[in-house]
């Protein structure tokens, strides 16, 4: 069963809007336990921080519109050494972030209001963005009993309910942390070549996979349009820097695009970002960190009555069920934060038809954070 959204109106990024108000009670002098954002505690790995104050005396000029050669080819020795893809640094292009790959991604691809298929739950600002710029979108449910993981069989159900010419996939995915392995990944990019779907991978999340290395769609097929990021794996979320990878046919326009819209990604990001791929030890520090936190998050909401299924395979989210407490996940969130100090995502961020009942709190942070946000939450709950 499929719905779509031709008339979906723009909505809120209810997480950015949780840090706002988390922001106004801090100006209160009150401290919050933030587990509202995925957004690394850490800083990006101290050589990125000496190559970039380094630069800093150097005029900082626009890069050519694909971005610096150096980070290109830098992401085709990536895709070699991780991957054991050969990929043509000419088909990078360097972006502001994911964000700004989407809007490239939807224009280079498809015509105007062309449908695009999106999971739910699903990252919100997929939706938000296609709205924005005039594509529809048809959602395709996932369901907690089948661990929130897209399968062959869920596309091509929702293609025979209402076709669309291209699917946004993201694995590990946002918010459940949910993803599929190799053979559930190329089943669904076969799924996509039968339908005559264009297939974009989201690996933003890639490198934060729990059960082992992330599989890149460019793995297995040469078709597929790859977006990742900077922001999670490498802890440099503000730096607003990221990538795609493009098929043949699709270069040169997504490179026309970005002159238009965006010029070039932020120079010093770039030089940042280049020196990020070479320090992947540290990175897995941080994903060490995290996959402690993963365990003390969800064995802590599955004591205080909220359930997280499964643990996330991927990500830093816990995505919870609290319909033992609300069924307005929003109000839910707010009171959360308003009289605990705990800041979290509503559900209907992600979900606008079930999102009611869920709420999702991030674990990129602190162990500290994450105990006294449980400790504070114990007391929140015993008063409901």
């Amino acid at each position: 069963m499929t719905s779509t959204a031709p008339d979906i109106g723009l909505k809120p990024f209810h997480a950015m809007e949780m840090v706002s108000l988390a922001q106004e009670i801090e100006a209160s002098g009150r401290s919050v336990c933030h587990l509202e954002v995925g957004e690394p505690a850490a800083p990006p790995a101290p050589r990125v921080i000496e190559a970039v104050r380094a630069a800093l005396p150097q005029p900082q000029r626009y890069t050519a519109s694909k971005g610096l050669i150096e980070l290109r080819e830098a992401l085709a020795h990536y895709y070699e050494s991780q991957h054991g893809v050969s990929a043509d640094p000419q088909s990078m292009m360097v972006t502001m972030g994911s964000s700004s790959g989407f809007i490239l991604a939807f224009h280079a691809a498809f015509r105007p209001g062309a449908k695009i298929a999106v999971t739910r739950p699903g990252y919100p600002a997929y939706l938000n963005t296609l709205d924005g710029l005039g594509f529809r979108a048809v959602e395709i449910p996932l369901t907690a009993a089948s661990g929130w993981r897209l399968t062959a069989a869920d596309i091509e159900a929702a293609y025979r309910a209402e076709p669309f010419e291209g699917l946004l996939f993201a694995s590990p995915a946002n918010p459940t942390g949910a993803a599929v392995d190799r053979q559930g990944l190329k089943e669904i990019i076969d799924a996509c070549a039968r339908l005559g779907v264009r297939f974009i991978s989201d690996e933003i999340y890639h490198g934060l996979d729990y059960r082992g290395p992330s599989v890149s769609a460019l793995e297995l097929t040469g078709d597929a349009i790859v977006i990742n990021s900077f922001s999670k794996y490498y802890c440099m979320t503000g730096w607003r820097v990221g990538w795609m990878v493009l098929p043949p046919d699709l270069i040169r326009r997504a490179e026309m695009l970005q002159q238009n819209f965006f010029i070039s990604a932020p120079t010093l990001s770039q030089i940042g970002a280049t020196v990020a791929l070479g320090e992947r030890d540290y990175s897995e520090e941080q994903k060490a960190r995290y996959a402690a936190n993963r365990t003390l998050i969800n064995k802590g909401l599955r004591e205080l009555g909220l359930d997280t299924g499964h643990e996330a395979e991927g990500a830093f989210y816990a995505y919870a069920d609290v319909s033992r407490f609300t069924n307005d996940s929003l109000a839910f969130s707010k009171e959360l934060l308003n009289q605990a100090a705990v800041a979290a995502t509503p559900g209907i961020d992600f979900d606008r038809v079930n999102g009611n009942r869920f709420v999702r709190f991030s674990y990129a942070g602190s162990a500290e954070t994450i105990e006294e946000a449980l400790t504070r939450m114990s007391h929140f709950l015993s008063t409901r």
